[in-house]
This record gives C-alpha cells, sequence and structure tokens, in this order.
C-alpha cells in the first residue's frame, strides 16, 4: 500500500499513524477497521495480545452494553445482531448492528470476555443519532440504512475510484481483497493497520466537511471523544477500535460543538441473523460480500493454515461439484481439476499470492460455463454463489431480554414442525378438514401474515375472503425464516406476548375504525378473526355485522356481507362455527335489506355495473341452493320492477334479464325481442348490442347457444355496420364472447357454419392475410381496367 500512495502525502500518513493513531506508548492507541473483515480481526487480535488494553471501546450504540455478556456467551452462535427499533409520531425507524464470528467487533468482544478486559460501546444510540440528524436531514433516507455501520462513504469515494483504475481492478472489493485480505494476513500488524488508516483517510479526505456533517459523521465522533476522554480518566491502556472512516476524525482537532439529542423509548434487543442478510450484494450496506466464503477463510486463520485461500477454494470446488452433481447436472471432476489450475494461474497473473474469490468466480465461469454466460449455462455460477453466501442462521443464548412473542413463535414453529434453522424456502401443505393440527397450523400461518411478520405465504388452496377456489381442500404454504422475521415480531411485541395475543390487539384497533353503516368490513374483518382461530373476538364482531347491517344502505356492501355470511355457513364445520340459528337469522336479515335495495339500482355508478351484476348472481345462486330459507318473492319483484326502469344501463339490463329467464320469470322471446331492440334500433342504441348481450351471457350463455333467430339478427347487424363502426362494437362484442367456455366456442362455430351453409373447419380456418388481401384486390382492380379496356367486361 506504501508504494502505491507514494504520491498521496504518504510521508505525512506515516509520521501521524506512528505518533498519533498506533503509538503503544501512549494511552490510547487507536484501530481502524473495515467492518467484517477477516484480515483486520486476525491482526486485532494480535494486536490485543501485545498491548493488552484495560478497555476496549467499540464503534457501536452506547445504549448496547447491557448485551455484551449475551453476545459473548458460549450459547450464542453468530450471525446474531442487536435489533433498533425507534418510533416517532410520524415514522418507525429501525436498524441492525450484525455480528460474524469475523467481524472485528466480535472479535474484540470475545477476546475482551475471554481475558476479562472491559468493553463498551461508544457511538450515538439509533434514536440519538435519528433525533441528532433531524435537522436539514432526510430521516427517511437514513431509515433505509438498515446496517448500523454504512460504508457508502468509505467505498464510493472518488480516491478509491483512481486506486481500482490505476490497478486494473473491477470493483472495489476486489482491490480490497488482493491488497488487505490476501496480502495483508502476511504484514506485520503495524504495517496492515498504516495501509487500512491510509486508505481510510484517503477516502475521507476525498470529502467536503458539509457532506462529512450532512451524512452524521462529525457528530457521531463528537459523542466517541466524549467517551474516550471518560475511559482516560480511568484507565491507562484504552483501544479503540471503529471503522476506518471514524479514525482521523477521531484524532483530528475541531473546535466546533455538537449538541446530541437524546431519545427516549428506543427499543434493543439481541436477535439472530443470516449469512444471507449480511452479505454485502444482498443490499447489506457494510462489510463484505460471500459471508461463507470469509468464513470458511476466518476458520483456517484460527487453524494457522498457511495457506487459507487455497485450502477453502479447493473445499468450495468440492461442495459445487457435489451440488450440481445432486441437481441432475452434467459436470465432471476434470471440470473442477480445471477451475482449480485457473485460480493459481489467475493469481500468478494478477500477483497475489493466492487466489481470493473471484479468482474462484473466474475460474468456474471459464471451466464449467466454458466461458458462455447465459441462461442455459449460468447455473454452476449461481450456486457457487450460493455457497459463497451460506445460508446459515444464527443463535442468541437464552436470556432475560429474550423478547416473549418471539418466544412463542418459535414455540409454535416446533409444534407444528416448521423448520427455521436453515435459510430457503419450504412448503407445508395443510388438509384443514381432515387433520386438527393441520387446521391449527393454517390458523397460526394466517396470523403471521396478519401481523406482516413476512413467514409464510399460501400458494394454493381455497381463498375464502376473495370467494375463490373454495371447493379446494388443501392449502399449500411456503415458509421461510430471516432475522426480518424475527424483526417483525419484535415490532409486534406492543401488541402482546404471544401470536395470538397480538393478532386480537391489532385486530380490536383496527375494528374500532370501521364505520358503523359499513357492514361488509364488518363481516371480512369476522371472517379473518375465523380464519385466525381468534374466537374471542369473532364473537364481538358477530355482534358487530348484526348491528352494522341495520344501520348498511349500500346493496354492494350488503351482498358482500351476505356472500361472507354464507360462505360460513356453509363452512361452519371447518371453521368450528356452532352457532347455526343466529348465523342463518343474519343471513336472512342481510338477504332481506340487500334485495329490497335493487329497484334503487336502475341509475348505477358505471364502475359499479360489473360488480352490481356479480352480487346478483351471487344472490340468485345462494337462492336456488335451497339450503337456507329466503324470501324469493322480494327479490323476484324487485327484478322485475328494475328490468322495466328506462334508466337501466343495457349491460344491467341484459343480467337482471338473463336471471328472471333462469327462475322462469320471463319467457326466451323476450330476452331476444330485447336484444334485437338494440339490434335494429338507432345507431346510438345499435352501438350498445354488445353491452347488453354481455349482461345476458354473464347469467345465461346457453340464450345465444339455441336460438338460431338471435344469431342470424347478430350476423346481419355486423355484415351492416361500417369499418369505422365495427372497429368501435368489436371490443366490447369480443368481451361479451369470452364468458363462452371452449366447449360452447365450438359450438357457435358450428352454428354459424351452418348459418353460412358451410363447415366449421374453414371457419375456423386461418384468416386471409391483410397483405395477401391488398395485393388480390389491386390484381382485381388490374384485371378489370384491362378487360374493360378491350370490351370484355
Amino acid at each position: 500500500m506504501g508504494g502505491l500512495l507514494q504520491h498521496e502525502k504518504m510521508d505525512q500518513i506515516t509520521t501521524l499513524f506512528a505518533e498519533e493513531v498506533f503509538n503503544f506508548e501512549k494511552q490510547v492507541i487507536y484501530f481502524p477497521v473495515r467492518h467484517h473483515s477477516p484480515a483486520c480481526s486476525y491482526h486485532l487480535q494480535r494486536t490485543i495480545a501485545a498491548y493488552k488494553p484495560e478497555i476496549i471501546l467499540l464503534e457501536g450504540p452506547e445504549n448496547s452494553d447491557h448485551l455484551i455478556d449475551i453476545l459473548t456467551a458460549e450459547k450464542t452462535k453468530p450471525p446474531v445482531s442487536i435489533y433498533y427499533g425507534y418510533a416517532t409520531e410520524e415514522h418507525t425507524y429501525v436498524c441492525y448492528y450484525p455480528f460474524l464470528d469475523y467481524s472485528p467487533e466480535y472479535v474484540a468482544l470475545k477476546e475482551a470476555a475471554q481475558h476479562g478486559i472491559s468493553a463498551k460501546f461508544i457511538d450515538l444510540s439509533y434514536g440519538s443519532r435519528l433525533e441528532s440528524l433531524k435537522q436539514g436531514h432526510d430521516l427517511k433516507k437514513e431509515n433505509k440504512k438498515l446496517s448500523y455501520h454504512d460504508e457508502t462513504l468509505l467505498t464510493g469515494s472518488s480516491f478509491i475510484r483512481r486506486l481500482c483504475e490505476k490497478m486494473k481492478y473491477r470493483t472495489f472489493n476486489e482491490l480490497w481483497e488482493a491488497i488487505f485480505e490476501i496480502e495483508g494476513i502476511k504484514k506485520e500488524t503495524p504495517d496492515f493497520v498504516r495501509d487500512v488508516f491510509a486508505y481510510c483517510y484517503l477516502s475521507r479526505m476525498a470529502y467536503e466537511d458539509d457532506v462529512l456533517e450532512e451524512e452524521g459523521n462529525f457528530v457521531r465522533e463528537a459523542q466517541m471523544k466524549r467517551h474516550i476522554e471518560m475511559a482516560k480518566q480511568e484507565y491507562t491502556r484504552i483501544l479503540v477500535v471503529t471503522g476506518g472512516f471514524h479514525t482521523y476524525g477521531l484524532i483530528e482537532e475541531r473546535n466546533m460543538t455538537y449538541k446530541v439529542r437524546k431519545a427516549a423509548g428506543e427499543k434493543v434487543y439481541p436477535m439472530v441473523y443470516t449469512f444471507a442478510e449480511a452479505d454485502q450484494l444482498n443490499g447489506y450496506a457494510s462489510g463484505m460480500p460471500f459471508v461463507n466464503y470469509y468464513d470458511k477463510i476466518w476458520q483456517a486463520l484460527c487453524r494457522q493454515s498457511p495457506f487459507p485461500y487455497t485450502k477453502s477454494n479447493i473445499n468450495l470446488l468440492a461442495e459445487l461439484l457435489h451440488m450440481i452433481r445432486k441437481k441432475g447436472e452434467s459436470v465432471s471432476v476434470a471440470d473442477a481439476i480445471e477451475a482449480n489450475d485457473l485460480i493459481g494461474g489467475l493469481a500468478s497473473l494478477r500477483s497475489k499470492r493466492e487466489g481470493g474469490a473471484y479468482e474462484l468466480l473466474d475460474a468456474v465461469t471459464s471451466a464449467f460455463t466454458k466461458g458462455e454466460r447465459s441462461i442455459a449455462t449460468s447455473g454452476p455460477l449461481e450456486a457457487l454463489r450460493n455457497i459463497m453466501t451460506g445460508n446459515r442462521i444464527g443463535e442468541v443464548a437464552p436470556n432475560e431480554l429474550d423478547v416473549p412473542i418471539v418466544r412463542d413463535f418459535k414455540s409454535m414453529c416446533k409444534k407444528y414442525r416448521l423448520h427455521i434453522h436453515t435459510t430457503g424456502k419450504k412448503q407445508k401443505m395443510l388438509d384443514v378438514y381432515a387433520k386438527a393440527l393441520h387446521r391449527d397450523n393454517s390458523r397460526f400461518f394466517h396470523c403471521l401474515q396478519f401481523l406482516g411478520v413476512e413467514f409464510c405465504e399460501k400458494e394454493s388452496g381455497p381463498d375464502w375472503a376473495n370467494y375463490k377456489h373454495i371447493n379446494l381442500v388443501r392449502e399449500g404454504w411456503t415458509y421461510s425464516y430471516s432475522s426480518s422475521v424475527e424483526a417483525r415480531l419484535i415490532e409486534n411485541s406492543v401488541h402482546g406476548g404471544s401470536i395470538r395475543e397480538a393478532a386480537i390487539h391489532k385486530l380490536e384497533g383496527i375494528i374500532k375504525q370501521v364505520p358503523n353503516h359499513n357492514s361488509c368490513e364488518a363481516a371480512k374483518w369476522l371472517l379473518q378473526a375465523i380464519l385466525m382461530g381468534l374466537e374471542e373476538i369473532g364473537g364481538r364482531l358477530f355482534v358487530m355485522v348484526e348491528d352494522y347491517v341495520k344501520q348498511d344502505s349500500s346493496f354492494l356492501s350488503l351482498c358482500q356481507t351476505f356472500h361472507t355470511l354464507t360462505l360460513l355457513y356453509e363452512q361452519k364445520r371447518l371453521f368450528a362455527f356452532t352457532e347455526s340459528e343466529r348465523i342463518e337469522k343474519l343471513i336472512s336479515e342481510t338477504y332481506y335489506h340487500a334485495v329490497s335495495k335493487i329497484y334503487a339500482l336502475a341509475q348505477p355508478n358505471p364502475e359499479e355495473i360489473e360488480g352490481i351484476i356479480e352480487n346478483l348472481k351471487r344472490l340468485y345462486m345462494v337462492m336456488m341452493k335451497e339450503t337456507l330459507v329466503l324470501a324469493e318473492e322480494i327479490f323476484h319483484d324487485q327484478l322485475g320492477e328494475l328490468l322495466y326502469a328506462k334508466t337501466l344501463p343495457p349491460q344491467l339490463e341484459g343480467a337482471v334479464a338473463a336471471i328472471l329467464f333462469n327462475l322462469n320469470l320471463l319467457e326466451r322471446e323476450e330476452i331476444v325481442q330485447r336484444a334485437r331492440a338494440y339490434m335494429f334500433g338507432t345507431t346510438e342504441k345499435m352501438m350498445l348490442t354488445a353491452r347488453y348481450l354481455q349482461g345476458v351471457f354473464m347469467i345465461a350463455r346457453d340464450v345465444f347457444l339455441y336460438d338460431e333467430q338471435l344469431l342470424a339478427d347478430l350476423d346481419y347487424v355486423i355484415n351492416g355496420l361500417s369499418y369505422e363502426d365495427f372497429l368501435q362494437i368489436a371490443p366490447e362484442l369480443k368481451l361479451a364472447f369470452t364468458y363462452f367456455s371452449p366447449m360452447e366456442i365450438i359450438t357457435i362455430s358450428e352454428n354459424v357454419a351452418n348459418l353460412y351453409q358451410t363447415n366449421i373447419v374453414e371457419i375456423n380456418g386461418p384468416a386471409l392475410d391483410e397483405r395477401m388481401l391488398i395485393k388480390a384486390k389491386n390484381l382485381d382492380r388490374t384485371i378489370r381496367k384491362e378487360f374493360a379496356r378491350w370490351n370484355l367486361v
């Protein structure tokens, strides 16, 4: 690194480093790190052994000291994290401080615990950091930084871009690995630390002070300085471990005073984390990519392996070969041997002591995919990236800060045999009708979905809320565990100490906001409560629906309530709904209130017409089942009066006529006559023919299938349309015929073929190409002119 920076004030940096940063004769020494760097951790261990500090001060939120014993406990297995949640009146902010086995901060904590050294976090708490940045700062932007250690400034400086260009590295991470990880572990510790400091110092110097201040560096460093000064009053050997970007800020003399705003009510919990979430390539804002890869490097360093990268690369190639073969894909041992040889060759070509992650990736790209990057050949490379990222989930030692709702969640997962010890999606099929345990599991999943935990998703099965696929008897779910699941659970802990309790209290808060005239909204939450198995609140919601139905004046709302209630009645065995007489009475009352408002639909909102037709159809279908005693006469009368309303839209007119026809209250001829009235009426009315047919076909498609006169009339009208009128009506006609099934389309085709005295093969033949048609017309025109010239026509 010294040779690279000889033109960048290296002598000045070396002097500053030797006198102020890493001077063992001083009371305080500073160890700059890149977060989650194995090489930094390796040299940090050596520094602690050589310097023997009395206290280690770490860049981390100052309100987290009480978690140090939990984080360093024997039963805590990284990756783990500290969760920070801070809420204002406008927003809720969350942040994570992850630890891997090879994170310098975690290594420092473990070394401190092992050797009886005091350890303390010295940075601003997350809430105080946000409050201190409020003036002139975009907190929404700040909230997107889910990592407490955001290294965007460090890795994105103009100095780094110039360095990558000069040294011919494709990315900053490749540069860092080559200089610090691979070569750095062979250097003497002072030389390594000096190079890290120089790199971070020059990155920092690439920014103006206003940028650093806006990003909160100065106020944070001012707070860290306060903690260092307090430690100097008590300890004679102090080791300060921070991100290298802050090291110069801690030794720099700055006259400005920064006021720290205290934040009250911030939540701080230890929680599990995953390799996938700690990987920089997955959006994590600090640290290095390929977490599992560098974890293996760290393990090799701990074993004092002379060639940690070479050994790890061989093991990963073997694992990749096994994974690819397990998937049934063809790959040979020769390919793996070739890849290993390429790693060594590339390392030599790039002047590296050993091949690292980027040589491994390049070698596999060449040997396994033969250099062809495409969808078809990307499998080995994707598999390698997955291996290098890893799927490990950490463990937090049992502690008194264990959040009850998280504990309840894990207990439920154990009860339902849900695997939450690795990442990756798993599948769960639930036979909710036959097995009580599966029904309980389904309710658990529905509770988690309602709470927004992002743990599970239903892929198949009945969709009760939208009245779809309700004939299915099994539910298919996928689920996946990650630290975000635990974070969402912690956020829901304000609602209760268990999943069930949290769902009840959250639902109670929601239903308080439901207007007393909106019965369908109350019914929706009643169904949701039953799906979640919350009988306690389900009873109160039922009473609410009873009351709201009487105050609801909306036909659509009442119909939706009616359909929800009939669904509960039909599935009362599945939903364990015992009060049959009570729900039958409520269904009957809701039905009466809904159908008594049918005549008022004569002038509906155009946007509600399809919904009105669909609900009329559902009312008719429920009534035809005869499982419930409903007042049929009022339905018949209301429909009959509505049909003769002069303002009735054509689509709704067609649907009402079709329902009355199905109820044997209207002759087929009247449906046809009404269609003819549109077809042979004024031009304006004729253009509404398709909409009338849409309404008819939504309910009674057989009218068109078996009435030859209606088909002939429609054919006559279409033939008589001008080209412009046909283009206008065609989309509406096409929509009308989408209600027919494929077999019914074949029947219509046969009827059309008979009308034209031909066969269905010709009817279904390919249409004449437009260019061919134009060419034929031009040819015909030319022939006619020629015949006319010779008096042949």
